[in-house]
């Protein structure tokens, strides 16, 4: 049977849904890129636009292709004003209407990964930036990742090389140092192709505290998770 790539395979998002401090921490690292018009690509169940939104932001469009994960993401950011849920992807959203576009895990899921990219450089407007968070590391790679429907994890090199060719690469850098090491513990020991509640709490409440002060030490080198920022040129 063929996978309909509009129906996300995953579970583990109610569970992510509760790690706030993670939340937290990548988005302030995120949001000097999050401003005016933003389309978040792959919205899910609406847990990261909260955390991600800034009073800069003028409007918020959640597209997310799985229709009933849109239907749970419009419940969750019901409150959020000037914030709407479309079902869709970026080979249906308006060309050059956003200031910035956001992907938080979910490149991965993306076989034609470049493809995508160039697809959300041309929704930008001039000067507008595309940011991307993706689970680094494919010596990482676990029956977690392919549990869920990941094609790859990145370097900073492999997604520095996706990036569009209409832009260009403002910033690029890792993050939780710490979680690296759940993250080869279950690679190489647990190969479990699930994380637990209880997992997730210990790496939510103890690692990723433990990161927030060590990643800035190691410049932003190191972490299981990568992120890619770039500018369309203002003229």
């Amino acid at each position: 049977m063929t996978h309909d790539p509009t129906h996300y395979i995953g579970t583990e998002l109610e569970l992510f849904a509760n790690a706030t401090n993670w939340k937290a921490y990548f988005a302030r690292r995120i949001r000097a890129w999050v401003t005016g018009d933003v389309l978040e690509v792959g919205a899910g169940i609406g847990t990261n636009t909260s955390e991600l939104r800034t009073p800069s932001v003028k409007s918020w469009l959640c597209l997310e292709p799985d229709a009933s994960l849109a239907a749970q993401a419009s419940a969750a950011v019901a409150s959020i004003p000037n914030c709407t849920v479309a079902v869709g992807t970026t080979e249906t959203a308006k060309l050059g209407t956003y200031d910035s576009v956001l992907y938080v895990d979910v490149l991965e899921h993306i076989e034609d990964d470049r493809g995508e990219l160039e697809r959300a450089a041309a929704l930008l407007r001039p000067g507008g930036a595309l940011a991307v968070l993706c689970p680094a590391h494919q010596g990482l790679y676990s029956e977690i990742d392919r549990a869920v429907g990941h094609f790859r994890r990145y370097s900073a090199e492999s997604l520095g090389a996706c990036g569009p060719s209409a832009l260009g690469l403002e910033k690029i850098f890792y993050l939780d140092c710490v979680g690296m090491l759940a993250s080869l513990a279950n690679r190489t020991l647990l190969k479990s192709s699930a994380a637990s509640a209880g997992q997730i709490r210990v790496w939510d409440r103890l690692m990723v505290p433990i990161s927030r002060l060590l990643d800035p030490c190691l410049g932003y080198r190191l972490g299981k998770s990568v992120v890619a920022v770039w500018r369309r040129p203002d003229k």
